[in-house]
């Protein structure tokens, strides 16, 4: 009997390991399974979560280019508006008013024969300036090129004041008026234009001054006035840079501007 025991024993045992729970082929299977699914869940959970920040970042994006956008714009209006303040005044620098005014800046500078040439373009008298004169229009003259607006402001108002009679008085006028209108004091701009009308209505000047009382106009809103101004412009000098100026801008105020 002993011997039949111990015989058995080996099969006993090689049977009870085979049902062990932790050799079950079966639970095996599903914890490997459960493992498995526990790794995907994982893995989206962290793809949900990639994709969040993804969709923050493109919503981030989107404000950011929206921004640029409208900083973009701005600096387009800006940039327009800068054109139409300095444009004119910087054409008439370089070009049409270079043969007035550049002549009193070189008669600043060398005197005589160039003063002379001044003072018949102005067209405010046929005495020529002094050198005097011509030094003190031409300081002015530079501070408004130079963009020193203020120091050009002071510098014509004491030229016109200490030389009232000067041929170069309807220049320094019409360049006191620009040098307001481009720091945007548009009433004393208006009243500097007008006096150049008023004082010397068949100086060169005149043209340009009643071109830039019209814009000076659209400036402070008085649209009826400035479409007046300007539509004058055209009919009193016509073929001239000031009409054709007037004319495009009479095109540009819309029909009913808002106020």
């Amino acid at each position: 009997m002993y011997v039949r025991l111990t015989a058995l024993l080996p099969i006993l045992l090689a049977a009870g390991c085979a049902t062990s729970p932790d050799k079950d082929p079966v639970q095996l299977r599903l914890n490997d399974l459960e493992a498995r699914v526990a790794r995907m869940e994982r893995i989206v959970a962290n793809e949900v979560q990639v994709s969040q920040n993804v969709d923050e970042m493109q919503g981030n994006l989107r404000e950011l280019h929206g921004e640029i956008e409208e900083l973009q714009h701005s600096n387009e209006a800006l940039t327009k508006q800068q054109r139409d303040l300095y444009g004119d005044l910087d054409r008439r620098l370089s070009g049409a008013g270079a043969g007035t005014v550049g002549a009193a800046i070189a008669g600043a500078a060398g005197g005589g024969a160039a003063g002379a040439a001044a003072g018949a373009d102005s067209g405010a008298g046929s005495n020529a300036p002094s050198p005097t004169e011509q030094a003190v229009y031409g300081q002015a003259f530079d501070a408004l090129k130079a963009g020193s607006y203020s120091i050009a402001i002071t510098g014509f108002k004491d030229f016109l004041k200490t030389y009232p009679n000067s041929s170069l008085a309807d220049n320094a006028q019409y360049w006191l008026g620009e040098a307001y209108y481009v720091s945007h004091e548009y009433d004393s701009a208006a009243g500097a234009f007008r006096t150049v009308l008023k004082k010397w209505p068949d100086s060169r000047k005149a043209p340009d001054a009643m071109l830039k009382l019209g814009y000076t106009q659209l400036e402070q809103k008085q649209y009826p006035a400035a479409r007046a101004t300007l539509d004058e412009v055209t009919k009193k000098y016509p073929g001239t840079d000031s009409a054709k100026l007037a004319a495009e801008r009479l095109r540009r105020i819309p029909a009913q501007p808002s106020q």
